[in-house]
């Protein structure tokens, strides 16, 4: 008897073997590969067989299986993002060690005291309207204010869930959110959540992995990888924040966990909450078209209020050299004296994002990437945040001596040294990846942030996304900018919810909290709309603007990205496919042009865009034409489907 096996490595089919062993579809076998043995999965007996080939045969069955629904949603996914099929079975069964290697000790769950939660009346009535579908796929979207209690009522959900021996997943857009996630979730649940992400040990990963395909492990808390796991019994998924762009995988295997997450439900037969507190667009457009059901809380706890408003105009608050208002000084002083925490928030990471000799002119280019490199305080070093290329900022100059380096723009680093001067007797912490590269330090900080033993705190976009700091009650936005860099055609969508969640961080235990808006623009629309708490006005007006211009969700995008570390090879190599995906029908290719960002790692970049309508289903043409691609091998090609970023 022969069987097709498919193997977790760069392949887009499976290998026949013959087979003396009982096994269905979805079994993980050991199978030879040329001198090595390898684990895979038997897969559907719709390929070709190879001819004039010595078949081998299989080793032998291991005691795992995947399940039908899963093998299809695999197919799907690979079929959807373009994506050689071996190369998802690789997400879903990660390391082969697991089988092989590490013996099957059974992950100890750590039991805590579980605290009391009465759901107020919003949140009873949320849970009611999502517990209406029950067994059976639905997309219900949890929509609610920051700081209302949207977590508790997924819970509760969750909870009746697991009680009938089903699983549940729940994703999270970053894994730093799972430290103050994990601490919510042992007050309710009473034992810890199970955790997925990239940094946790091949040896837990292990231990999570059996767990999971043996129901020993009734509820995962992940992040974006953990949707392809093989759940043995799943029974909901939640997308916390699903409109988080995290959500994003842009490097090696390119997908939409958020998407993805509501295919693999569809798949499951069973529901799927989207849970947010401004939805992203495409979420935005389902609920208008009620292609999504949709709920809705108001009240924060306790009924405190979202923080007040105010607009700092930094063209009347001229301050030389520094990025802090004495209007904004004067703001934070009277919090800081009752003993509040304030945050300051900037979206750059380092001390300076630009460097220029004042007497050359010479600026500090990454010499892999077309970016500046930006000035890192606490390694003295100029770094590269796309390729991590760091080097010493100490030149020789092209007038004399050395360079003296002038440091344009301000990043996280800057804004410490600035706050430290103005409030020189403050608990003063940075809240940014860079900062926090362990578990440890993660967890002394929120520790810290929690006893308030800081006062004030600087962080990056990172901070915006789920934190509950209760003694938080003053936020400072150093550089509201609502222009965007021209290359991103969600600037506006990405800034609504920004400033909303981070408007969220602020007041969640008192009446009275502000969040202070620096900027050059103070009649910026947006900016005006925002502080009024009007985002859905703003969702609309976008909307209609992304219809106008025959954008998603109104059409559907797929870019290429040809990479080349000849630039002219590259532009000639996207010639040559945009002449070729001409053939295809209904298909608008625009391009090539130049990528915002020419050169990464050594490569430059030329895009080409595709653009079809919503309901044509167009990856199988596309990926034909590119599978018969005759062109240079100095040539990468990368496909994005349903691109957020434009770079």
């Amino acid at each position: 008897m022969k069987a097709q096996v498919l193997l977790p490595k760069v392949f887009n089919f499976p290998f026949t073997y013959n087979s003396n062993i009982e096994g269905k579809i979805g079994n993980l076998v050991e199978v030879p590969f040329g001198s090595k043995k390898e684990i895979g999965v038997i897969w559907k007996n719709n390929y070709s067989e190879p001819k004039n080939i010595k078949i081998k045969e299989i080793s032998k069955k291991t005691e795992y299986s995947i399940d039908k629904k899963l093998v299809d949603f695999i197919e799907w996914f690979s079929s959807y993002n373009m994506v050689p099929i071996g190369l998802v079975l690789k997400m879903v069964i990660g390391s082969t060690n697991k089988f092989i290697k590490i013996k099957d000790n059974s992950i100890v769950v750590k039991k805590t005291e579980i605290k009391n939660f009465n759901l107020n009346e919003e949140q009873l009535t949320a849970l009611k309207f999502l517990e209406r579908v029950n067994n059976k796929f639905d997309v219900s979207v949890l929509q609610g204010t920051t700081g209302s209690g949207k977590t508790l009522v997924y819970f509760e959900r969750i909870k009746k869930i697991i009680e009938k021996n089903k699983q549940a997943l729940v994703l999270l857009p970053e894994i730093f959110l799972t430290n103050d996630f994990k601490s919510r979730f042992e007050d309710f649940f009473g034992f810890e959540p199970a955790i997925w992400h990239s940094k946790i040990t091949p040896k837990q990963k292990s231990l999570i992995w059996k767990g999971i395909i043996n129901n020993k492990i009734k509820i995962l808390v992940g992040a974006r990888s953990a949707l392809l796991l093989p759940f043995k019994k799943l029974g909901i998924i939640i997308v916390d924040e699903e409109h988080d762009a995290s959500y994003k995988q842009d490097e090696g295997v390119i997908y939409n966990a958020r998407d993805m997450a509501i295919s693999r439900a569809n798949f499951e037969g069973i529901p799927i909450h989207l849970v947010t507190s401004v939805p992203s667009i495409e979420t935005y457009n389902n609920i208008q078209n009620k292609k999504y059901r949709h709920t809705k809380i108001f009240k924060r706890f306790d009924n405190y209020p979202l923080p007040k408003t105010k607009i700092v105009n930094l063209n009347l608050n001229k301050i030389k050299n520094k990025f802090i208002a004495n209007e904004t000084i004067d703001l934070v002083k009277k919090y800081l004296d009752r003993e509040d925490q304030a945050l300051f928030f900037i979206n750059r990471r380092g001390f300076a994002p630009f460097l220029i000799c004042k007497k050359c002119g010479f600026k500090h280019i990454c010499s892999n990437c077309s970016l500046y490199l930006t000035f890192h305080k606490i390694k003295n070093k100029a770094i590269c945040h796309h390729c991590s290329f760091e080097k010493t900022i100490k030149t020789k100059c092209k007038s004399k001596g050395s360079c003296e380096f002038i440091m344009y723009g301000p990043g996280v680093e800057k804004i410490f040294d600035e706050i430290k001067e103005i409030f020189p007797n403050k608990k003063i912490s940075i809240f940014s990846s860079d900062y926090l590269k362990t578990k440890e330090e993660s967890k002394n900080l929120f520790t810290n942030i929690k006893d308030n033993k800081i006062d004030i705190l600087i962080g990056t976009q990172m901070i915006s996304k789920g934190f509950n700091f209760p003694k938080l009650n003053c936020i400072v936005v150093i550089d509201a900018d609502f222009s965007g860099r021209g290359y991103d055609l969600r600037t506006t969508e990405k800034n609504i919810q920004l400033y909303h969640q981070l408007s969220g961080r602020a007041g969640r235990f008192s009446s009275e909290s502000l969040i202070i808006y620096q900027t050059l623009n103070p009649y910026d629309a947006t900016l005006n709309e925002l502080i009024k708490n009007r985002s859905e006005e703003l969702l609309k007006n976008e909307l209609l603007l992304r219809e106008k211009n025959k954008l998603p969700p109104f059409k559907r995008l797929i870019a290429i990205i040809i990479s080349s570390k000849d630039r002219n090879l590259s532009l000639q190599g996207a010639r040559e496919i945009k002449v070729k995906l001409n053939q295809i029908k209904d298909l608008e290719v625009l391009g090539p042009v130049d990528s915002p960002l020419l050169k990464i790692k050594k490569n430059f970049r030329s895009r080409l865009l595709i653009k079809f309508n919503n309901q044509t289903l167009m990856q199988k043409k596309i990926k034909k034409v590119l599978n018969g691609l005759k062109i240079s091998q100095k040539i990468k090609l990368t496909v994005d489907v349903d691109p957020i970023n434009f770079a």
